[in-house]
């Protein structure tokens, strides 16, 4: 958030110090509560100390279905869009958020539209948002285009959360595996190291991996963070770049079971955005680029940059699409259905609750499935290296006996 230095004037006499606001007026209006009248306010410049460093949306996506539905809330009870923007700046717990709606409120009294205020703060309203509202604008139907845009992002929010859930408890579990096993190789195995050489005997093939591997891990544990720092930044590199995030994308979906689960995500997120846009009257080609850069998905937004070649060349929006093996039969049908009908919004809508409900079924049976299946795995791995130690000492207590 900004910072500024001030010098101004109280009942005490004269005053000067810095204040962190979200904007310029915020900051005087802070400090007129305070009782100081500002005489001079300058903005300190940002350093790589002072900056704000984020990735990706600065604003979690319930905190943004709050802010919508609330502002849908405040325009049908009449309040306008200003007033509507100041009081959720000062309600929501966003802090990235309060400060674009500090922003936007001095830019709605300047007299800008919303939409272009919005515009100016990509990381937080998308294309999505700003267009949508751009034609609730011009359609004069803003209470309308808020409510659809607050039922929009509370289904995505809902879908996100059921395959985040169900990703969850693997990734959970393969950590502690992780844990466990570098705890039992580092500090439990190296124990029974010299009662072994001094037994003398020889060992099982099992004991001796497990000694090697402990060995190993004491002496080149290092090699495992580099390891997994170099895979976070690789992730995170392949999916900057379109080319490599669509032969990432592509292998995540040809994953048995979880892949399925992602194409219904990605579909519905898809067909539901299609739907809100159409339905606040946005242009077909427009629609569909928007949508190419908020799937999320680059084998899906591939295929939609087809199907909108395929419109500006006068063909068939479906035709790259019953094509495609991402897209099920059942999407095209209803597209075609929706065009023929002229109820393109409202059939997209149909297949969007159809995913969304095949999303919420898939995560919940693979959750049932992968929990046996992941307590197995971890008491293996443990078992494993339990039974190479208590192997020997068997031998060792037989012998010596």
């Amino acid at each position: 958030m900004p910072r500024y230095k001030y010098s101004g004037r109280d009942l005490k006499g004269k005053k000067s110090g810095i204040i962190t606001a979200a904007s310029k007026r915020e900051a005087v209006l802070q400090l007129k509560q305070k009782g100081i009248r500002v005489l001079e306010m300058n903005e300190i410049p940002e350093t790589l100390w002072t900056k704000e460093i984020t990735f990706g949306n600065p604003v979690k996506l319930q905190d943004f279905v709050i802010y919508l539905r609330q502002f849908s809330t405040l325009i049908k009870a009449g309040v306008p869009i200003v007033e509507a923007t100041s009081i959720l700046a000062q309600q929501t717990e966003s802090k990235a958020l309060k400060k674009a709606l500090i922003a936007i409120e001095q830019d709605l009294r300047e007299g800008n539209p919303l939409s272009e205020a919005a515009a100016k703060h990509k990381k937080i309203f998308s294309s999505m948002f700003v267009n949508m509202v751009k034609a609730g604008e011009a359609g004069g139907n803003m209470d309308d285009t808020l409510e659809r845009l607050a039922v929009h992002f509370e289904k995505q929010h809902f879908t996100k959360q059921k395959v985040v859930s169900a990703l969850a408890y693997p990734i959970t579990v393969g950590l502690i595996a992780i844990v466990v096993v570098i705890f039992l190789l580092v500090k439990v195995v190296p124990t029974f190291v010299q009662m072994f050489k001094d037994f003398g005997g020889e060992l099982p093939a099992i004991t001796k991996f497990v000694l090697n591997s402990s060995e190993f891990m004491q002496k080149f544990w290092w090699l495992f963070i580099l390891f997994f720092i170099a895979c976070f930044i690789g992730i995170g590199m392949i999916r900057k770049n379109k080319n490599t995030k669509y032969y990432l994308d592509y292998f995540l979906l040809r994953i048995p079971i979880y892949g399925k689960m992602l194409q219904k995500a990605a579909l519905a997120r898809m067909t539901r955005t299609l739907s809100s846009l159409f339905a606040s009257s946005v242009p077909i080609l427009q629609a569909i680029t928007i949508v190419e850069n908020i799937v999320e998905n680059e084998v899906i937004a591939r295929v939609l940059r087809q199907s909108r070649e395929s419109l500006e060349q006068g063909k068939s929006l479906t035709e790259p699409m019953r094509k495609h093996w991402a897209f099920p039969p059942l999407v095209s049908q209803m597209i075609v259905i929706g065009e023929e009908s002229g109820s393109l919004d409202a059939m997209l809508a149909k297949v969007a609750d159809f995913y969304e409900r095949e999303v919420e079924t898939t995560t919940d049976r693979l959750k049932s499935l992968i929990e046996p299946l992941m307590i197995v795995f971890l008491a293996s791995i443990v078992g494993t290296i339990v039974t190479s130690i208590m192997v020997p000492m068997f031998e060792i207590y037989q012998h010596v006996g």
